[in-house]
């Protein structure tokens, strides 16, 4: 049975008028539709509205609640959301299809990362240094919502996004496409050291827990970063860019 997708595979939603109104006016940006509540009315309604007609973009009027549901964030939402096409965005199954079975590749998997500034971060700095993908699972990790798109300065809608339904299940699906996955933490082998081979996940934990039990029972190893001065750890957005970069020099 073929993997279920979700609408959230090729679009990243943003929410509040400021965000949808950059995102239309941004001509870098394919916005599929805007989705405004019935309750937005007057001068905001039309400002939202021209910026539709200018840049050819299909507006829903939909129920406050709709509209809630949909951005997920009901406190924040302003009654207007932006479905923005994320071209590089992909569930993980179709991504490993066209991998194909002799290229190399290099992955991130969050596992219970729950900060978005984080999940930005690391968008960012794994699009910066080239990897193949960053799997952010639709359970157990933020959603890419303007949180996260502005910790990622703009590039979570151009990052090489990967989608699985968890952690655990991705790695399992790496796992078999021949990716050797292994675990940052502390108290394993230096990654700078490690012998990765040409198909190579890292994952990186959650900020305080670190690896889910069920994650880390499917890794090949742990790996570490070195420390040194004292300092006993780093945050998981700084190790995910040292790793990202680790994984680009590899290459």
């Amino acid at each position: 049975m073929a993997e279920p997708t979700s609408p959230k595979d090729r679009f990243v939603t943003v929410y509040g008028r400021k965000p949808v109104l950059e995102a239309l006016s941004d001509p870098d940006l394919t916005v599929d539709k805007v989705i405004l509540a019935d309750t937005v009315r007057g001068g905001s309604a039309r400002e939202i509205s021209d910026a539709c007609r200018g840049r050819g973009v299909e507006l829903q009027r939909a129920s406050a609640h709709r509209v809630k549901v949909l951005a997920g964030n009901g406190r924040h939402d302003q009654g207007v959301l932006a479905d923005v096409v994320a071209p590089r965005m992909a569930p993980l199954p179709v991504f490993l299809s066209d991998l194909g079975e002799r290229r190399g590749a290099s992955v991130l998997v969050l596992d219970a990362v729950t900060n978005p500034s984080n999940v930005g971060m690391l968008l960012r700095s794994a699009t910066a240094a080239g990897l193949d993908g960053v799997l952010l699972p639709r359970h157990g990790v933020p959603a890419i919502d303007p949180l996260v798109v502005k910790a990622s300065a703009g590039v979570a809608f151009s990052a090489p996004v990967l989608r699985a339904p968890t952690a655990e299940q991705g790695v399992a699906q790496l796992r078999e496409a021949g990716f050797a996955v292994y675990g940052l933490a502390a108290g394993g082998e230096s990654l700078m050291d490690a012998e990765l081979g040409h198909r190579v996940a890292l994952v990186l934990g959650n900020e305080t827990d670190g690896l889910t039990d069920a994650v880390a029972a499917q890794c090949d190893g742990i790996l570490s970063i070195p420390m040194f001065g004292g300092v006993e750890s780093l945050n998981v957005a700084s190790a995910g860019a040292v790793a990202a970069y680790e994984l680009l020099r590899r290459r």
